[in-house]
């Protein structure tokens, strides 16, 4: 099985690569910008760079892509104070645009494949139902990632492409600090069990870590 995570260089990417790797599985980590060599250089914001890492893996299937990477720029900032377009924008960019150009560039990868699945990570947060306030920004994005890949569960069924979108829980990593629940093997874990729960009947889907269905 061929594996690609996005987003790979530390915290829940990093797991998850590791847990791929212990599985026996042929896995890719990228990393934006990285001192290790193992990973594959990708900004998932960047047109030319998806597009740049798809030529270079131009002959490899990837089974199960993984779309890890994303940023909570304004942690910490009072909701009254985010007034920086930018924030808004680099934070859309990544969370969002950046899951559709990493899925478009490596879509023909994926139909190559027997069984190709799409994970999504995104974030209890991005809930409607469980909208709970403050971190406004990082929210929108997340709402808009699982919006974006309950879409593109739709577009992609037909081609036998499922696409879950999941919740890593809330994990001891720089984003989710020391007082987190949970540590990032045991979420990587359980997140590769609901990649091979994944099929066509349960594509669109939006889980927590461990199987807990999460409402829209």
């Amino acid at each position: 099985m061929s594996v690609l995570i996005t987003g790979a260089n530390r915290g829940i990417g990093a797991a998850l690569l590791s847990a791929a790797h212990a599985r026996g599985q042929t896995a890719f980590g990228t990393a934006r910008t990285s001192d290790d060599n193992a990973l594959l250089p990708l900004d998932v914001r960047d047109p030319e760079s998806c597009a740049a890492l798809a030529n270079r893996l131009k002959d490899t299937d990837i089974d199960l892509l993984v779309c890890n990477a994303g940023v909570y720029l304004e942690k910490g900032k009072p909701v009254d104070s985010l007034t920086d377009t930018a924030l808004w924008a680099d934070t859309f960019a990544t969370n969002v645009t950046g899951v559709y150009l990493t899925v478009m560039a490596f879509l023909p990868h994926l139909q190559r494949s027997n069984a190709p699945k799409i994970a999504i990570i995104s974030s209890q947060m991005g809930s409607s139902t469980r909208a709970g306030g403050q971190s406004y920004i990082y929210r929108a994005s997340k709402a808009a990632a699982l919006n974006l890949g309950r879409n593109l569960a739709a577009d992609l069924k037909p081609q036998g492409i499922p696409v879950g979108i999941y919740h890593p829980g809330w994990v001891r990593t720089d984003m989710g600090t020391s007082a987190a629940d949970i540590g990032t093997e045991e979420s990587a874990t359980g997140l590769l069990n609901r990649f091979d729960a994944l099929s066509l009947d349960t594509t669109g889907c939006f889980e927590m870590w461990n199987g807990d269905a999460i409402p829209f």
